[in-house]
């Protein structure tokens, strides 16, 4: 019997939420009903799934009962709030924020990575999408990881604006038209100006002086690879970009692989494409690559100078499709394909 379930997307009129309903059509993702949920203010609105127009529902009115599965993708305080009503109401919760990716009996979930931790999510019903930057980086450092271990990571990531959601994306578009035109800017949602620019504070500071932005790649990884000793040693940057991040990444391994070894593992690896021609332009950009496509483009294969065991790679994703959108698709595409879906919904 085919499988027909009843999604729910959460944030729906967001940057994220517009993609998780384009992906759930272009993928053929098989709804019954499906519900777009956002906030007050957005209440009528109405948003393309595929062929068809969705008018927005209020959130805080929902009733998840007969709901199978929802995506959530709006503030981590919303989050909070309305994930465990969701899930108390038997539907399995796909949440993109921060606010349950550390609880240790929640899976935070890479299909590409650790696709059996889906098996977890019966504990809570909630499984936890990780930030963009971590997912493009463990995509391509699961497979060296397996092949030779990796001790130690530095990443410095150029990230685009999208990940500060809309009005980021309005204020370097608004910012860039005034200082071509000669006129002066203001600031509201990043700290500095971002046109022309870049920003070495993603987040809030912590007490190390590292950023939460690059303390969740820290927590992240480790927690996606199943590896404490891995040493990570990040640096998150806001860039001029709208969509698409990209990701300078060295990497010590405890076998040495050499150039030639790592790109044929990574040439095999699922959600991959390598594109690393030794010429100019023979590498993946954000905007000309990355950017409203799927994969994970991996580039500047080379080895370290400085390491015996070294290796650098240039990664680039989008961070709205892969990134956020996608990753929670193929969650939920795991989800129905999993040996319980059907006793537990009864299809």
């Amino acid at each position: 019997m085919d499988k027909k379930v009843n999604v729910a997307v959460v944030g729906a009129s967001g940057v994220v939420g517009r993609i998780v309903l384009q992906i759930l059509a272009e993928r053929r993702f098989p709804v019954n009903r499906i519900h777009a949920l956002a906030s007050p203010r957005s209440q009528g609105e109405r948003l393309e799934f595929g062929s068809r127009m969705l008018r927005v529902e209020v959130l805080e009115d929902f009733d998840f009962s007969g709901i199978d599965i929802a995506i959530f993708s709006p503030g981590k305080a919303v989050s909070l709030q309305h994930v465990p009503r969701a899930a108390a109401a038997g539907t399995i919760v796909i949440d993109n924020t921060s606010a349950f990716r550390y609880d240790p009996d929640i899976p935070l979930v890479v299909p590409e990575v650790n696709p059996e931790e889906i098996t977890r999510h019966g504990k809570r019903g909630v499984i936890a999408n990780p930030n963009c930057s971590t997912i493009q980086m463990v995509v391509a450092l699961k497979p060296l990881h397996d092949a030779a271990g990796i001790e130690r990571i530095n990443v410095a990531t150029y990230q685009s604006v999208s990940g500060a959601g809309k009005a980021a994306i309005e204020e370097l578009a608004g910012q860039s038209a005034r200082l071509l035109g000669g006129r002066p800017i203001e600031c509201k949602v990043m700290p500095k100006q971002i046109a022309f620019n870049s920003i070495p504070q993603i987040d809030r500071f912590m007490d190390n002086g590292y950023t939460r932005e690059e303390m969740k790649m820290v927590w992240e990884t480790r927690k996606i690879l199943s590896d404490d000793s891995i040493r990570i040693n990040p640096t998150a940057v806001r860039v001029p970009v709208f969509f698409g991040h990209s990701e300078a990444i060295h990497v010590e391994t405890r076998r040495k692989l050499s150039a030639e070894q790592a790109r044929e593992i990574l040439f095999h690896a699922p959600g991959i494409e390598v594109v690393d021609e030794r010429r100019s332009g023979g590498y993946a950009t954000a905007a000309t690559e990355a950017a409203n496509h799927d994969k994970v483009y991996v580039s500047r294969i080379r080895e370290d100078i400085s390491h015996s065991r070294g290796l650098d790679l240039w990664v680039v994703t989008d961070n709205i499709r892969k990134g956020a959108a996608l990753n929670s698709v193929q969650i939920a595409e795991l989800i129905l394909a999993g040996p319980g879906f059907c006793d537990r919904f009864g299809r």
